[in-house]
C-alpha cells in the first residue's frame, strides 16, 4: 500500500483523486503554482507545496519541482490525472531513476501509443481495424500528395503527437493541401513542441466512440463498454454519454476486443482508453489511445459502478484485477455534460473571473465533479473547464431529462458559463433523437 500519494495536477481532477486516496486510507499531497495558493486541492490534500509561478511550464510542467516536492514530503508515488505530463513518458522515466512509482502506463506503452502515427502500426499488427493512410509520418509535399492520391480526398491532416483535437486540419483538394499541411504543422509545433504529421482518409458523419480499458501487470487486460464522445466543437468534446445511441451487443463485444487487443500488443497496464471511429454502417476505425485517464470517466464509473480512480491506485500498487470481463455489467444510461467558463455569444472566448455566488444542483443519481466555491477566483493561466455535471438515469429519455433539471439549478454569478448552450443541446431534436454524428455541433447554431 502506497503511503503518500502526490497528484501532479490541479481543478476538479485534483480533488477527485484526493478523494480516492482519502477513501482508501492513503495520505496525499497537492502541487500548486502562485495562482492557485488558494485552490480546494490545496485545501483538502494533506500537504501542499508551491512549485512556481502561474505558467504551466513553470509550475505544473516542472519536473524538478514535482520530484522536488516528493522529496520533501516523503510521497512514494505520483498520480497525473489527465492533461500536463500524464503522457509524458520522459518524466515517467524520471520517476523511475528516482524510485517513485508511476500510478499509470509504463513508459514504453506510453511511447508506443503517444506517438499517433507508431500506434497505428502497433494496433493493425494486432488486427484492429484502422483508417486507411500513410505508413507512418509524412516528410514532405510530394509524399503526401501521393498519399492523398492513393486514398482520394477528402482527408485529415493529424499531428502524430497531438491530442485535446490540436494540430488536426480537413482538406478537401489538393490545391488546399499544402496551405492546411503548413497550418497543422505550425499548430502542432506549438502544441507539442513536434511537427510530425500523418494522413488519414476522412470519413464522413463517423461517430467518435471510445472503449474504456483496465489492465493489470499479469497479463489481465478488460474492457468497461464505451462512451459515446461525438457532441464535440472544433473537436474538443462538449457532451459524452453510455451507452452509445448506435451501440449493439455484438459491436460493443467486437469494439471492447479490439481495444483488448491494442493494448496488449503495446503491454499496456493500468487505465486506457482506445478511441474509434464509427461510420453510417458501424463500421469502427481505431483513432488513438490515451496512455491516462479520461475527462469524462466518471461515466463509465457511473453505468458500471467501476471506481477508476482507486482501481488505478490498485494496479500501481501490484494489486491482480478483482474482476473478469463476464463480471462487467452496465446499468441504466449516464450523460456527462462539462462546464466552462466562457462565453458562447462570443467566440467561447474564456471567461476567468470571481465566482459571487454559486448554487450546485443535486439529487438523485446526479453527480457534480468541481473545485469551484462561491468567492473562488477563476485565473486565466489554465484550461477553462470549472465542473462536470454527470446524471444518471433508467434509459437515454430520462437521463436527458434528468440533466436539463441538473443544469437548470446550476447557479453562477460572476462569470460566463456554457450552461445555457448545454441546456440548448440537450432539447436539440437531432441530440434527443440519437442521430447525430461528429460534425453535429459545428453546423449547430446554439448562441
Amino acid at each position: 500500500m502506497f503511503n503518500k500519494i502526490l497528484i501532479a495536477n490541479r481543478g476538479e481532477i485534483a480533488i477527485r483523486i484526493i478523494r480516492a486516496c482519502r477513501e482508501l486510507g492513503i495520505k496525499t499531497v497537492a502541487i500548486y503554482s502562485t495562482a492557485d495558493k488558494n485552490a480546494l486541492h490545496t485545501y483538502i490534500a494533506d500537504e501542499a507545496v508551491c512549485i512556481g509561478p502561474p505558467q504551466s511550464k513553470n509550475s505544473y510542467l516542472n519536473t524538478r519541482a514535482i520530484l522536488s516536492a516528493c522529496e520533501i514530503t516523503g510521497a512514494d508515488a505520483i498520480h497525473p490525472g489527465f492533461g500536463f505530463l500524464s503522457e509524458n513518458s520522459a518524466f515517467v522515466r524520471l520517476c523511475d531513476k528516482c524510485g517513485i512509482k508511476w500510478i499509470g502506463p509504463g513508459a514504453e506503452a506510453m511511447d508506443a501509443m503517444g506517438d499517433k502515427a507508431n500506434a497505428k502500426k502497433t494496433v493493425i499488427r494486432a488486427g484492429v481495424p484502422v483508417v486507411p493512410g500513410s505508413d507512418g509520418i509524412v516528410t514532405s509535399l510530394e509524399e503526401a500528395r501521393a498519399v492523398c492520391m492513393e486514398i482520394g480526398y477528402p482527408v485529415m491532416i493529424k499531428a502524430s503527437a497531438g491530442g485535446g483535437g490540436r494540430g488536426i486540419r480537413l482538406v478537401n483538394s489538393e490545391e488546399e493541401l499544402e496551405a492546411q499541411i503548413a497550418a497543422a504543422k505550425q499548430e502542432a509545433r506549438t502544441s507539442f513542441t513536434n511537427d510530425d504529421i500523418y494522413i488519414e482518409k476522412f470519413i464522413v458523419n463517423p461517430r467518435h466512440v471510445e472503449i474504456q480499458l483496465l489492465a493489470d501487470n499479469y497479463g489481465n487486460t478488460i474492457h468497461l463498454g464505451e462512451r459515446d464522445c461525438s457532441c464535440q466543437r472544433r473537436n474538443q468534446k462538449v457532451l459524452e454519454e453510455s451507452p452509445s445511441p448506435i451501440m449493439t451487443p455484438e459491436l460493443r463485444k467486437k469494439m471492447g476486443e479490439a481495444a483488448v487487443r491494442a493494448a496488449k500488443a503495446c503491454g499496456y497496464r493500468n487505465a486506457g482508453t482506445v478511441e474509434f471511429l464509427v461510420d453510417k454502417d458501424r463500421n469502427f476505425y481505431f483513432m488513438e489511445m490515451n496512455a491516462r485517464i479520461q475527462v469524462e470517466h466518471p461515466v463509465t464509473e457511473l453505468i458500471t459502478g467501476i471506481d477508476l480512480i482507486k482501481s488505478q491506485i490498485k494496479i500501481a500498487e501490484g494489486e491482480k484485477l478483482e474482476l473478469r470481463q463476464e463480471d462487467v455489467s452496465f446499468d441504466g444510461h449516464v450523460i456527462e455534460c462539462r462546464i466552462n467558463a466562457e462565453d458562447p455569444k462570443n467566440d467561447f472566448r474564456p471567461c476567468p473571473g470571481k465566482i459571487e455566488s454559486l448554487h450546485m444542483p443535486g439529487g438523485f443519481n446526479v453527480r457534480i465533479d468541481t473545485a469551484v466555491f462561491q468567492g473562488y477566483e477563476i485565473p486565466p493561466y489554465y484550461d477553462s473547464m470549472i465542473a462536470k455535471v454527470i446524471v444518471k438515469g433508467k434509459d437515454r429519455t430520462e437521463a436527458i431529462q434528468k440533466m436539463k433539471v441538473a443544469l437548470s439549478e446550476f447557479l453562477l454569478d460572476g462569470i460566463i458559463t456554457n450552461v445555457d448552450f448545454q441546456l440548448k443541446l440537450l432539447r436539440d431534436e437531432e441530440f434527443e433523437s440519437g442521430d447525430f454524428d461528429i460534425g453535429f455541433l459545428n453546423r449547430k447554431q446554439f448562441v
